[in-house]
């Protein structure tokens, strides 16, 4: 058996989802150290601009370090109101916005306490979506050295400096707004969802 040892992300990218569709298992790390500007509590998304970052505001804590699993999500800034309104405006013309657009807005209305709760309630229900059963659990401590049967990509899957993944394959699909910028790959899962819906599982 092998297992993919992951971070715990906010509607992670294509490159995430494809480790919890291809790994007999999956461990989301929860002991390490909470870092700003990864996946951990932001996702990318197409617009009419471009690229845009949504980013969830988290409170702060003491000292400079804190482990992911204590790590509290923030209500500063209506941040709920201003995701959901981007991903209307970015995708409300997609081909399967309005299909999963009951299911995704939940997300946005109702209050989650810690960060890795909430990303683990997304992560459930992107699975279930995209009709993928992946064996998920949680660390029950942080180890730097992993056994030879994991596969370590805590460092791999980053927004900014992501590291070489040889297995990672970004395969073209339609995006509302291909004409204007070409594909632009390895964006949020939502992106794959809304515009492939059920056709989003052959991607992974």
């Amino acid at each position: 058996m092998t297992t993919a040892l992951l971070t715990s992300t906010y509607f992670g990218p294509v490159q995430w989802y494809q480790k919890l569709n291809r790994y007999d298992s999956c461990r989301i790390e929860c002991h390490d150290n909470y870092q700003k500007q990864t996946y951990r509590n932001r996702c990318l998304i197409a617009t009419t601009n471009g690229i845009q970052a949504l980013s969830i505001p988290i409170e702060r804590y003491e000292g400079g370090k804190c482990e992911m699993k204590d790590i509290r999500i923030s209500d500063h800034g209506n941040w709920r109101h201003l995701h959901w309104n981007a991903l209307l405006s970015a995708y409300g013309e997609s081909p399967f916005f309005e299909f999963y657009a009951d299911d995704i807005a939940p997300f946005f209305e109702r209050k989650w306490d810690f960060l890795v709760d909430f990303n683990m309630e997304i992560t459930r229900k992107m699975c279930d979506l995209i009709d993928i059963r992946p064996h998920i659990s949680l660390t029950e401590e942080y180890r730097k050295d992993m056994p030879e049967a994991t596969a370590d990509f805590r460092e791999v899957i980053h927004p900014k400096h992501p590291k070489p993944d040889e297995e990672f394959e970004s395969k073209p699909y339609y995006q509302v707004y291909q004409q204007k910028f070409g594909f632009q790959a390895n964006l949020s899962i939502l992106d794959l969802l809304f515009n492939e819906g059920n056709e989003a599982i052959f991607y992974l």
